[in-house]
């Protein structure tokens, strides 16, 4: 099979929705800042996960295309702000909206986002009782998003963290979108209730393991390949368990280095360098690659709820594919 095939099948069918959404309005610039992320490119994981997982329990995949489409523009309301927050310059191989078009025009554009991703949700072809149910989770998801941003936030004035703290953190942040995205599939889907549960978990361990990789890439990536600010992680003191870790083991010289240099806004490359070979030498990285792999079986033994089909398969190479990404 040809999971690359298979993805962009369903991304351009989605991506085309979207377009269409996203459609002129008056601000000009107001309206094209709201586009500019979402139609920038980017994997539509979200989206298709849900579209998949539709599939899983045997729908048709276009019924599930608005609740997609409003966890893709939800998604894209949080990297906007994530950009303001973290000074990032880049995103997606471009300028960052607030770099573009300037920081208050970039918050509005958030906003709207945000505002669209539930205005979207009145698009879905569901019964009453769905929606509730979908719209109660959304809203629950949002939530939990923003505790989780906050707790990333404040992590960064913390000298160090546990590792239950920082996986309650990015479970919040980065897993709860796509443990949605799978479980809200099965609902639009109609699955069973064993079904949607075996999703939603499918969804949770294959967010926690993206993120744990995502942390790696986003410090051992030249800017190239990845495409967005070298260095910001070790620079701003984000406690990824790449981090954590290395916190918690270091001793005697690793740790003056990183106390020094670890969470200096103004370290140069040759001291992110430095701390960067810490995480190597202490094992920290081989640590975050072995969980996020740990993470990454958990996903694919949730989905033994569900029937043996193309769809399945599709998510058992999908949960592969997170681990061997390079961006």
């Amino acid at each position: 099979m040809d999971l690359k095939q298979e993805l962009t099948i369903r991304a351009t069918r989605f991506n085309e929705a979207l377009t269409d959404y996203l459609q002129n309005g008056e601000p000009k610039i107001l309206y094209d800042a709201v586009r500019h992320l979402p139609l920038a490119g980017g994997k539509r994981l979200r989206p298709v996960i849900a579209m998949i997982a539709c599939e899983a329990v045997c729908s048709d995949p276009g019924h599930v295309i608005p609740f997609g489409m409003s966890l893709e523009l939800l998604h894209n309301f949080t990297l906007v702000h994530d950009d303001i927050m973290d000074h990032s310059q880049l995103r997606r191989n471009g300028p960052s909206v607030h770099v573009k078009f300037g920081e208050p025009t970039a918050i509005m554009a958030g906003d709207l986002l945000f505002t669209k991703s539930f205005e979207v949700m009145h698009t879905l072809d569901v019964d009453d009782t769905t929606f509730k149910k979908l719209d109660y989770l959304l809203v629950n998801c949002i939530r939990e998003i923003c505790e989780g941003q906050q707790l990333d936030m404040w992590f960064e004035q913390q000298k160090q963290v546990t590792e239950q703290k920082y996986l309650e953190m990015i479970r919040k942040k980065t897993a709860t979108l796509f443990s949605l995205a799978a479980e809200g599939g099965a609902i639009v889907g109609g699955g069973t209730t064993k079904q949607i549960n075996g999703l939603k978990d499918y969804g949770n361990s294959l967010g926690l393991s993206f993120q744990i990789w995502d942390d790696y890439l986003d410090i051992s990536s030249d800017e190239e390949t990845l495409g967005k600010d070298i260095g910001n992680d070790i620079r701003n003191g984000k406690k990824t368990l790449i981090a954590v870790h290395s916190l918690y083991t270091a001793t005697g010289e690793h740790k003056k280095v990183l106390e020094k240099f670890f969470g200096n806004k103004h370290a140069s490359e040759k001291e992110v360098k430095a701390v960067f070979s810490i995480f190597q030498e202490l094992g920290s990285i081989e640590y975050a690659r072995k969980t996020a792999l740990e993470y990454n079986a958990q996903a694919k033994k949730a989905l033994s709820v569900v029937n043996e089909s193309h769809a399945k398969h599709i998510l058992e190479s999908l949960a592969d594919y997170v681990m061997k990404r390079e961006k």
